[in-house]
């Protein structure tokens, strides 16, 4: 009878925290096809690039190719080593909607991409009333402009960010990435977000429009030149100083390729997960027990309904039979729950299966970042070591 009670508390806590960790995405603004438009305001597209020779031409040519028509691109060349420079002159020289300038040296107390950022919002013209700025792994639908620009009026928004589509090539992003996502629409309520009354405020860096009279008036990238997380720090600024922050679903609009095998997928999410929790304690305390839960759940899962069975087998009876059926009705509904986020990311359902695995890996970024705060050894990131905020 006590493993028959242990296996229904699992039972019922495993189907309520399946049913809350799936029921947290709520991105209830969506950004939609909006009509080609010439006339509207200039919209200053920044993008920062440091040896970006895999991505930079698709991410430029994609921003050419948009029917919102008003419009400049500064890429800030940021002392790139691999072909970059070359990709941008080659581009420039066809178009002259695009300028193209050298990054200077990063001087001390500023963080890299705040820099190159800086440095291109400096440079976007006079009249330019919108700043968007994506990542150099980011590609846009034609109308992602016009879209993202029609939504953000429609909203009243001041700082307008969008969730992109995630594209995932290897086995390896497509086992761990889907449950990276659920974790950050735990993290980070997309209503609360939006909730003017509430303090959360989150931005997606790979692609940000701002009103330009709002980015000055929050003093721009140089109030949040050492923050690494700097578009979570600029949508702080903005929606802490009363402007209307808006974050939407943007997946029809905008595609990114973040990494693309296990060893940059690895170094790329402890640096984020490191970031996100080298100066807030109680989220690195919240962190790691969620990589506790994932290594139990990764760990007991697959042998839950085997230990039943066992038990079956050895004259458990009903009792035996009865949490076979509880593990299996656990593993039914997260396996569906899992194919669910698996298809809504245009990955293919059987991944649901690797869910285990992929939570095992979670959790071992989680406890490596949380490791790397504690022990001071930061991390290193392009070239630069960033430790953590004592």
């Amino acid at each position: 009878m006590f493993y028959l009670i242990i296996s229904t508390v699992a039972f019922i806590v495993g189907l309520i925290v399946i049913y809350w960790l799936h029921n947290q995405y709520h991105l209830d603004i969506i950004v939609e096809p909006a009509a080609p438009l010439v006339n509207g305001p200039l919209i200053s597209v920044c993008i920062p690039a440091r040896n970006e020779e895999l991505n930079i031409r698709a991410c430029v040519e994609a921003v050419l190719n948009q029917t919102y028509r008003n419009f400049e691109i500064i890429v800030l060349d940021d002392r790139s080593t691999d072909a970059t420079p070359e990709i941008l002159r080659e581009l420039a020289a066809h178009s002259d909607k695009l300028k193209v300038i050298s990054g200077s040296d990063l001087p001390s107390g500023w963080a890299g991409k705040p820099h190159a950022l800086y440095q291109a919002a400096n440079a976007c013209g006079e009249r330019s009333e919108w700043l968007c700025f994506i990542d150099a792994d980011t590609f846009l639908a034609p109308g992602a402009l016009a879209s993202c620009y029609a939504k953000a009026v429609e909203t009243g928004a001041d700082l307008f960010t969008i969730m992109t589509f995630q594209i995932t090539g290897s086995f390896w992003e497509r086992a761990v990435l889907p449950l990276v996502m659920t974790a950050l629409s735990v993290g980070f309520s997309p209503r609360k977000v939006n909730d003017p009354r509430r303090k959360d405020a989150i931005a997606n860096g790979q692609f940000i429009m701002i009103k330009r009279n709002v980015y000055d008036a929050i003093g721009g990238h140089e109030r949040v030149k050492d923050q690494i997380v700097e578009d979570k720090a600029i949508s702080e600024l903005v929606k802490w100083n009363g402007y209307r922050l808006i974050v939407a679903d943007g997946r029809e609009v905008a595609r990114t390729r973040m990494y693309t095998s296990f060893a940059t997928l690895w170094e790329g999410w402890t640096k984020n997960i490191y970031l996100g929790l080298r100066d807030q304690r109680g989220l690195m305390i919240l962190g790691a027990f969620g990589a506790l839960v994932s290594v139990i759940a990764a760990l007991f899962m697959p042998i839950w309904p085997l230990l039943g069975l066992f038990w079956f087998f050895h004259n458990g009876g009903w009792m035996a039979l009865a949490v076979i059926v509880e593990a299996l009705i656990v593993w039914t509904v997260l396996i569906f729950m899992r194919a669910m986020v698996a298809y809504k990311m245009n990955i293919p359902r059987w991944y649901a299966l690797t869910t285990p695995l992929g939570a095992a890996v979670f959790a071992a970024m989680m406890f490596t970042s949380t490791w790397k705060v504690l022990s001071g050894q930061g991390v290193t990131w392009r070239g630069r070591k960033y430790k953590p905020i004592r």
